[in-house]
């Protein structure tokens, strides 16, 4: 798959070996699992670095395959997922940051450009998720917002 911002093409990675259930070795059991999701979920911790956390500190190679439910699905059922999704919010915070950058070092125009791209996205994924009814119509991304949602 290509860049999405650049004419590069995209850079191999490792995949995940073919198995297709949960490993005999995996030391806690699924309502452990679901219950470790739910704390670290309260916490504010996001979905992508609870599945880090299950896989380094307590040795979980996949949640879906212990539980037979994703990490996501998961925080739905116990109503503990953050409004704004995870991706979102994951640009938000860096396009926050890049503008406090811009605000210090105004000659920083690739700083600039960076900024301009990952608004572009915020507004691309604002659009996909207004059509499948996850963010409301009403909500509208401004930086302005951003900070006060997310801080």
């Amino acid at each position: 798959m290509a860049r999405m911002h650049t004419r590069r093409k995209g850079k191999s990675r490792s995949h995940r070996p073919m198995i297709s259930e949960n490993p005999e070795w995996v030391p806690i059991g699924a309502t452990e699992i679901e219950d470790l999701i739910v704390k670290h979920a309260k916490n504010g911790v996001g979905s992508a670095r609870i599945g880090l956390i299950l896989r380094d500190q307590y040795g979980v190679p996949n949640v879906k395959l212990a539980t037979e439910k994703t990490i996501t699905q998961i925080m739905k059922e116990k109503n503990v997922i953050s409004s704004i999704p995870e991706d979102l919010s994951n640009l938000m915070r860096r396009a926050i940051s890049l503008n406090g950058h811009h605000k210090d070092h105004k000659g920083d125009v690739a700083n600039k450009r960076g900024l301009n791209l990952i608004e572009a996205k915020i507004r691309r994924l604002e659009r996909y998720y207004k059509a499948n009814n996850i963010l409301p119509m009403e909500w509208k991304y401004s930086l302005k917002n951003a900070e006060l949602m997310l801080k």
